[in-house]
């Protein structure tokens, strides 16, 4: 019998072609319970980079190591509109979406009324119940919360956002953390934090030498100008 390798999709084509079609369904069946899931939720009016940062360092994940796949998952499959106005397709709804082994919850200004959509909260509780690893970018946080993951613990979110997670009573909030890890449990600060914090979370779910990888793929070496200095009378780059 042919010895199936993960990561070799020619071979693997190769291979099925010699076999039945229901012996290549079998196989092809068990090969889809060895993918692990990333999957990240939208809702109207997220904030586009507290989904797409996330999305694309696990996006190179999964082109490292094809054992990972990611997901964009909604109340229904189809176009979510962000706060800035993006339309990002959702792959599956609510009812529809695989299992999950990584839950990511962004934030925006959508996180406020996202929190009283119980059908989102109920199936953001379920999902990361049976999730390896529940992670969320700035106010998604808050969703989070709701769904009963923070209370008594460790977390961040965006700045702006920290006295609206204090509020919350229960939650020991980290101001000023990029990324707070306990547990199974990673939040992150506002909308670029949830790059840092998903390069992270490759650490764990593979090792620092793939995390190294996915960071060179990205060529994510931030290095933003520097304010500190500026002026008034028209500091500015030349272009």
């Amino acid at each position: 019998m042919e010895t199936l390798e993960m990561g070799w999709p020619s071979r693997l084509v190769a291979v099925l072609g010699q076999h039945s079609p229901s012996w290549a369904h079998k196989k092809m069946e068990v090969m889809a319970e060895m993918t692990k899931t990333a999957g990240i939720i939208l809702y109207p009016d997220f904030e586009e980079l507290d989904a797409i940062g996330p999305y694309e360092v696990l996006g190179m994940l999964g082109k490292l190591d094809p054992e990972w796949r990611i997901v964009t998952i909604a109340d229904k499959a189809g176009p979510v509109r962000s706060l800035s106005g993006l339309n990002v397709v959702a792959d599956h709804g609510f009812d529809d979406a695989p299992a999950l082994d990584v839950i990511l919850v962004p934030g925006g200004l959508g996180s406020r009324k996202a929190m009283d959509d119980t059908r989102l909260v109920n199936y953001v509780r379920q999902s990361g119940q049976a999730a390896a690893w529940v992670t969320s970018v700035c106010t998604g946080a808050m969703i989070l919360h709701r769904a009963g993951f923070l209370a008594g613990r460790p977390a961040t979110t965006h700045w702006g956002a920290i006295h609206e997670l204090k509020a919350l009573g229960d939650v020991d909030v980290k101001e000023g953390a990029r990324w707070v890890h306990d547990d199974n449990l990673i939040t992150s600060a506002g909308v670029s934090a949830g790059i840092d914090m998903a390069l992270y979370l490759v650490s764990l779910l593979k090792d620092e030498r793939t995390a190294a990888s996915v960071q060179k793929m990205m060529e994510y070496y931030p290095q933003p100008p520097s304010f500190e200095n500026l002026r008034t009378s028209g500091a500015g780059a030349t272009t």
